[in-house]
């Protein structure tokens, strides 16, 4: 861009006040109006005989009867100037009458338009925003090869540029230039860059602006104004800011070219810049007008700083302008958004005082933020009388009605549309002041759809399908979201049977079921278990287009596994496929879970088997549901082999993965390949070392022997910060009694009662047994009293019965425990063992009573 300005570095924008403060107080120019008139062509100036014309064509295109062959009409025809017809179109309120008396004047013979009366049309048209004739103009004015003057040729132009015509603009531009029709000056130019910078086409706006200087003609004020806003209707920052510092040093800054620059920030969300603006504005005593100023209070509360709205609110009060009820509409649903409750009460009451009175959309934008019923038939009692039309109070009642759902008061939202349907009054207070301070009107659909739906949500069901029936009887037409909403609440309710009725009805009415409508009564059946039920609903989705949902199917399949049902499972699945559906990894999986949950590994084989054949591709979790599988059969080989599959297919193996393997080879007794297993995983994020495999181990260790090496690993599992839980403390200290550490294994079942965790019986049982074995009965009898003491002594039916009975019998043939053992029998707190008393008196010993 070549430009007679000073070279200047960018402007860093939050220097912008800097700048700011150079311009001078006296800053403003005369201001030129960036425009053109057409010729003076009043009426009564004109000739009697050309008045005569004048007033003859504007009666005959006004009132009629217009017949253009008649012999009026050719007499006019043949009499008619360039003036005349200029006159007439500025006379002609119609723009659709102007068009047709351009048109008409066009094809009368011995005459053509001028600019003057191209003008003329071309600014009804503008002023009408009727693009496609203005378009046409356009094309007629360079085909006509009239002579422009270059006043004339920027009038024009700004008449295209104001309906966004940018490049119809461009091209009537360089036409009438190329034909020689008109030389333009530095007018033409500013008009034609004012056009362009309504489309923020940066590239053009400086090839033009180099075109110009090119020409000679400097550049003004009218030339900047226009480039300062295409840069900042492109977001480019920096070059406004450099073509504001231009205007400001020659002195040109008004009002406009501020609020170009301040609804650009607000734009860019530098509302704090924008406001900074403003007040600099104030200091050089230059006033932004005021549809400026609502622009900016609209643009800041659609950046969420209504504080900045407001602060430009009383601004805007304080400048002497009146607010209209748009901008209090603005500030208060601003207000509502930041819960400012009572901010926006206060202008609601100061709007109020002006005589402005409210509308029934802030009415209802402060009534959803009310806190409660009694606020709310405040505001309504304070409120206009009428609102307007019946259409009004309906969405006034519907918001009341939305305020009742939302604050959880379905009954009375009940009993307040039941008011509105004609119905008496149930005795509710505030339903009664209600019907007393506004009048009551009919609902509409919107208000049934909003009592009805929450009456679902409250689960009064009744009520709802009740009032769902009655809105025939008041005109008020169903949708098919009221009917799926109500058949999902039926089907979480279990209340298939209604929910088929619906499903029917919908189709009787010509309502077409959605997939939300058949999922829901799909995911119903398949909570109840009921396969055939399931697979019908499957038949009638397929043939409407509709896909069952994944969760719904996977459901099922869990729930039937659950109760041992998994070859129904996997038949269910098989019927999916027979339908056509192609199903998720995710049900499959649960399939096979289940087949391994029941030990039947060879079964979840086969199905897993089955699925790849068909082209699934498994994910992770499946692999890991076979390898798990595997492992628990002690299968550990036939899981080594799913591992490299499963990495020859590019998935990444997870903690559960090799957590399953660790199981598996602790399992099957080799415990270093488990460890080695541990090492890999150490130091890695995807395969971090969790409490599980720590424990898996632990307990490994110990069955393998190794309670050293068991306590090294548990000291390290603490290190790397994982905090032991109910099932680590377990194994260790099982695994230790098994070792015959039950000294060490006492600490850790200390510890593990320290910290909140209830130990099993069978854990008390352990240290029994290893004290015993260790021939520390007196430390197996202390353990013993904590069984009994804590009521957890096993009875017959427990599997640690006989192994409590076995201990109780060592501990009665034990002289430091027997007569221990003979006051816990005596006091009824551990029952007679028959087998003990059938042994007889060996080795001394009496038998125990």
């Amino acid at each position: 861009m070549h430009l007679r300005l000073k070279s200047i570095m960018p402007i860093n924008p939050y220097n912008l006040i800097q700048l700011l403060s150079c311009v001078h107080r006296h800053s403003s120019v005369t201001s030129r109006s960036f425009c053109t008139k057409t010729r003076n062509t009043n009426h009564s100036l004109l000739p009697s005989d050309h008045s005569r014309i004048v007033d003859g064509l504007i009666s005959i295109f006004t009132k009629g009867p217009f017949y253009p062959d008649s012999l009026e009409m050719r007499e006019f025809g043949s009499k008619i100037n360039t003036s005349i017809v200029e006159t007439v179109l500025k006379s002609l309120k119609s723009w659709k009458i102007a068009h047709l008396f351009f048109n008409w004047a066009s094809n009368q013979s011995g005459y053509r338009h001028n600019c003057y009366t191209y003008n003329a049309m071309a600014s009804i048209l503008s002023r009408a925003r009727q693009n496609a004739p203005l378009r046409v103009l356009a094309v007629e004015l360079v085909d006509s090869r009239c002579w422009m003057t270059p006043g004339g040729l920027g009038f024009f132009i700004r008449c295209l540029g104001g309906q966004g015509l940018v490049e119809e603009a461009n091209l009537v531009f360089d036409q009438v230039k190329k034909m020689g029709l008109c030389v333009p000056n530095s007018y033409s130019y500013n008009c034609l860059l004012e056009a362009i910078s309504k489309s923020s086409s940066v590239d053009l706006i400086e090839k033009r602006l180099k075109e110009m200087h090119g020409s000679g003609w400097e550049p003004d004020k009218y030339t900047l104004t226009p480039l300062l806003q295409c840069y900042c209707k492109a977001g480019m920052f920096e070059k406004a800011l450099e073509v504001f510092k231009s205007i400001n040093e020659r002195g040109w800054v008004d009002s406009h070219v501020f609020a170009i620059l301040v609804l650009s920030f607000t734009k860019w969300s530098e509302v704090d810049k924008a406001f900074e603006l403003i007040d600099r504005m104030e200091y050089l005593n230059i006033n932004l007008n005021e549809t400026t100023i609502c622009n900016l209070i609209h643009g800041f509360v659609r950046e969420s700083r209504v504080d900045k709205a407001l602060q430009l609110f009383d601004k805007m009060k304080k400048m002497g302008l009146a607010p209209n009820i748009s901008l209090y509409d603005v500030l208060i649903e601003g207000l509502c958004k930041n819960k400012e409750l009572e901010k926006a009460l206060y202008l609601y009451s100061e709007m109020k005082e002006l005589g402005i009175y409210p509308d029934v959309r802030i009415l209802t934008k402060l009534i959803s933020q009310l806190p409660g019923e009694s606020e709310m038939i405040k505001l309504l009692e304070e409120g206009p009388e009428e609102l307007g039309s019946e259409e009004d109070m309906i969405l006034l009642y519907n918001s009341v009605l939305n305020f009742l759902a939302n604050k959880g008061s379905a009954h009375k939202a009940y009993y307040l549309l039941r008011a509105m349907m004609g119905d008496e009054s149930n005795g509710d207070v505030e339903v009664d002041k209600l019907s007393r301070i506004k009048k009551l009107v009919r609902p509409d659909s919107n208000s049934f759809e909003v009592v009805i739906n929450s009456l679902c949500c409250s689960d009064n069901l009744d009520m709802a399908l009740g009032l769902f029936r009655e809105m025939d009887r008041m005109n008020c037409k169903r949708s098919t979201l009221l009917y799926n909403n109500l058949i999902d609440s039926l089907s979480n309710s279990n209340r298939v049977e209604e929910c088929y009725k619906l499903l029917r009805e919908m189709k009787e009415l010509g309502f077409q079921p959605t997939h939300f409508t058949y999922n829901s009564i799909f995911g119903c059946l398949c909570r109840r278990e009921d396969i055939t039920g399931a697979i019908d609903m499957v038949r009638e989705m397929r043939i409407n287009g509709h896909e069952p949902w994944i969760k719904h199917t996977t459901l099922l399949i869990k729930k039937l596994c659950k109760h041992g049902r998994v070859a129904e499972a996997s038949n269910f699945l098989g019927s999916m496929i027979q339908e056509g559906f192609l199903l998720d990894i995710i049900p499959y999986s649960a399939a096979i879970d289940g087949f391994v949950k029941i030990q039947e590994v060879d079964h979840a084989l086969q199905l897993f088997k089955d699925i790849l054949a068909r082209g699934y591709c498994a994910d992770v979790v499946a692999y890991n549901i076979i390898i798990n599988g595997l492992c628990k059969a002690k299968r550990v080989l036939e899981a080594e082999d799913v591992l490299n599959e499963m990495l020859e297919k590019g998935l990444v193996p997870s903690v559960v993965t090799y957590n399953s393997l660790i199981h598996g080879w602790c399992k099957s007794g080799d415990i270093d390949r488990a460890l080695l297993c541990l090492s890999t995983m150490v130091g890695k994020k995807e395969w971090e070392p969790n409490v599980i495999t720590y424990t898996t181990l632990i307990d490994g260790l110990c069955n393998a022997g190794k309670p050293n090496d068991a306590l090294d690993l548990w000291n390290e599992m603490k290190g790397k910060g994982s905090s032991p839980n109910r099932t680590s403390f377990t194994a260790l200290v099982h695994g230790l009694c098994k070792c015959l550490r039950p000294d060490d294994a006492l600490g850790y079942f200390q510890e593990m009662e320290e910290n909140g965790m209830k130990p099993d019986t069978f854990l008390y049982v352990a240290l029994i047994d290893a004290f015993l074995s260790n021939s520390n009965p007196l430390l197996a009898f202390d353990v013993l009293k904590k069984v009994v003491h804590r009521g957890i002594l096993p009875d017959s039916s427990d599997k640690n019965y006989i192994a409590i009975k076995e201990a109780i019998f060592k501990l009665s043939r034990d002289a430091r425990t027997a007569s221990d053992i003979k006051s816990l029998i005596a006091e009824g707190s551990i029952p007679i063992i028959p087998s003990i008393s059938d042994l007889g008196n060996e080795d001394g010993h009496e038998p125990v009573a």
